[in-house]
């Protein structure tokens, strides 16, 4: 890694503090399934660019901040418009307006490129790497203009969500229930667009489009796979993306060197690691990650095979003596019909835990494994009484439901079956309830 310098440190400064401004309306716009609002947005910053340079004939920062901010509210406005007037869903609205908007910004810049100083390259990519070399004084310092400007979009999007925290939450979950409470859906719709406009029109000209919408969309979709709640996604999201951003710059500067580049671009590293995390997290996530997914499925599916076991081997000690059957694994393997791996690890795990022993190269329940066996069959019985009584199912209709509700019964749903089944004695097919 080369030399870290001060250049650096506010790099990683201003790509934080943009990514967390992104990330707070970024989290709403996710919920509300229109995380692409702030693609439409950014596209259509050009036009509102030359719009303001052509009405006012001024290029001053605070001019052209105002003409795109308002063209970003005019495109939320429209594609509303469009979607509703139009019948069509929000992304068939999106694609019609911001298209069309951008390509008018195109044209427009054109009639002003002599006199507006705008590198289509610097909107899409941004110059994070030359931030902070264009300073103002503020309070005595000397900050980096772009760090001012993405600290306050952040401040003012933070101010605006814990004030109205609440109505952000109703509008985003039901705006039908918002209106009924009397919070006007429409009106939170618009300050979330406010927020989207302000926030993509203060960083787009430092980081550029691309990051933009990447962190106004990839950290909040991230933390949606962690969390539940909304305030912890929010700060899920906040932090996800300060820590692409970090990540983001420290890889710019240090992985191109291990094949022999000077570097590459910062907004691009820091989009890039964004989508990384939301990898790592898509795959590990504890609830919701494929992996884990996974891993809690055949834990569970290992857990039916131990019960299917334990409940086969009770039904083996109900027989009469010259109906004995062999209880070899193997043999218990092709009755219950699962694969080798998940009957060896189903039986050693019941082995170990001590419900099952090997004698004689078979399998015998002992004391322990006999309890649990005979709660499984009583509820598995009790279960195709219910069903013949209360859904009048077929007596040869009843065991596969009740195979599989058995596992998810425990001892207060067991009571409650043998109550709503007057404590019967037998099961459909005759055979004694223990």
């Amino acid at each position: 890694m080369t030399q870290w310098s001060i250049l650096d440190t506010w790099i990683v400064i201003v790509g934080s503090l943009c990514a967390a401004a992104c990330a707070l309306p970024g989290t709403l716009l996710v919920l509300r399934k229109m995380s692409m609002m702030g693609d439409a947005i950014s596209h259509t910053v050009l036009a509102g660019l030359a719009i303001a340079f052509l009405v006012t004939h001024r290029r001053d920062p605070a001019t052209m901040f105002v003409g795109a901010v308002v063209i970003g509210l005019v495109t939320a406005l429209l594609i509303q418009l469009v979607g509703s007037l139009g019948r069509t869903e929000i992304g068939a609205s999106m694609g019609i307006v911001f298209t069309s908007l951008f390509a008018m910004g195109l044209v427009l810049m054109r009639q002003a490129i002599d006199h507006v100083e705008i590198d289509p390259d610097c909107v899409l990519y941004g110059a994070i790497e030359a931030s902070y070399f264009d300073q103002i004084t503020w309070m005595g310092m000397n900050l980096p203009r772009a760090a001012i400007i993405n600290g306050g979009a952040g401040i003012f999007n933070l101010l605006l969500i814990v004030v109205l925290y609440k109505e952000f939450k109703v509008s985003a979950f039901d705006p039908a229930l918002s209106t009924t409470l009397g919070i006007n859906a429409n009106v939170m719709h618009y300050l979330l667009m406010t927020m989207t406009a302000v926030t993509t029109v203060a960083a787009f000209e430092t980081v550029g489009s691309i990051l933009v919408i990447a962190m106004l969309i990839v950290p909040p979709a991230t933390a949606y796979l962690l969390t539940d709640r909304l305030s912890f996604m929010m700060c899920w999201s906040v932090l996800l993306a300060i820590l692409a951003a970090i990540f983001g710059h420290v890889s710019a500067v240090t992985v191109p060197t291990w094949f022999g580049f000077g570097g590459t671009s910062t907004a691009g590293m820091m989009a890039f690691c964004a989508g990384l995390i939301f990898v790592a997290v898509w795959l590990l996530a504890p609830r919701h990650g494929v992996l884990s997914k996974v891993f809690h499925r055949c834990i569970l599916q290992l857990r039916i095979v131990r019960e299917d076991v334990l409940g086969l081997l009770y039904r083996l000690e109900e027989l009469p003596p010259s109906h004995e059957l062999s209880t070899t694994p193997a043999l218990l393997q092709g009755i219950l019909g699962v694969g080798p791996v998940l009957s060896t690890l189903a039986v050693s795990s019941l082995a170990r835990r001590g419900y099952i022993e090997h004698r004689s190269g078979q399998l015998h329940l002992t004391n322990q494994g006999r309890r649990a066996g005979r709660h499984l069959i009583r509820s598995h019985r009790l279960w195709e009484s219910f069903l013949q009584k209360h859904l009048h199912l077929a007596s040869d209709h009843v065991h596969e439901p009740a195979e599989q509700l058995e596992h998810i019964t425990d001892a207060a749903m067991q009571n409650q079956l043998a109550e709503r089944t007057n404590q019967p004695q037998t099961d459909p097919h005759g055979k004694k309830i223990p």
